[in-house]
């Protein structure tokens, strides 16, 4: 269900407009728009990250809503298989947003920079950012039981990590301290990052430290959203 033609445009379709609209508007505002293109373009395929993890909470909470975990179980399926299955779909999800933002980002500025070895980290950041907010969302998922605590908490942590990010713009000494703050604890910085710095070819010791903080991070996460989820009812009928 979450993964009909409909969800896709979601999934796809608002990145690629964040990618377009924001790349060329903002570039109309500063010299050397193409590089700020090139810097918008993996951000917007980190960013995938985020919206491939929202699929898997999605997914388990209304199996659990309908009553559809529970006819799954009566199968030849166990709890551990369905969830392999939901973080499965993220990763796949994220790595194929990411692939097409590529697409779009080649097609905008005429040209790549990408590496097969920086193609590789752009990569890798975002399936472990893939899991990582499959993970954080699941947690949500098994924790909340309305749907209308559930879709508030999801949007809002949405915009939160979006907008305190590098996603859009660079942390720098400009930013006030608590914005400054948020960006060094939000990991889809270290996504966005390592993404850019793969993307650009300018690999450095910082990015390596930041995906180490979010691997730890990531499985922290995810231990704590299979212990959730296998607390938690089959159905919330």
């Amino acid at each position: 269900m979450n993964t009909d033609p409909a969800s896709l445009v979601i999934l796809l379709g608002l990145p690629a407009m964040y990618l377009v609209f924001f790349g060329f508007g903002f570039q109309s505002l500063a010299a050397g728009g193409a590089d700020y293109l090139a810097f918008l373009a993996p951000g917007i395929m980190a960013f995938q990250a985020v919206m491939a993890g929202t699929v898997g909470g999605s997914i388990l909470w209304a199996d659990r809503r309908w009553g559809m975990l529970a006819q799954l179980l009566v199968g030849p399926f166990t709890r551990m298989e369905y969830l392999f299955g939901i973080m499965l779909t993220s990763l796949l999800l994220g790595l194929g947003g990411a692939v097409v933002m590529l697409a779009i980002a080649v097609v905008l500025l005429g040209t790549t920079t990408v590496t097969v070895a920086g193609g590789l980290v752009v990569f890798g950041a975002i399936a472990l950012g893939s899991i990582f907010f499959g993970s954080l969302m699941l947690l949500i998922a098994a924790l909340v039981k309305s749907n209308n605590a559930y879709n508030s908490i999801q949007i809002l942590l949405i915009f939160f990590v979006n907008f305190a990010s590098t996603v859009f713009y660079p942390s720098t000494p400009a930013l006030p301290l608590v914005l400054r703050g948020l960006f060094a604890i939000n990991p889809l910085t270290y996504i966005a990052d390592t993404a850019r710095a793969g993307y650009q070819g300018r690999l450095a010791m910082s990015n390596g430290l930041e995906m180490a903080v979010l691997a730890a991070e990531t499985a922290v996460v995810l231990v704590l959203a299979v212990r959730a989820y296998l607390r938690s009812d089959v159905s919330l009928e």
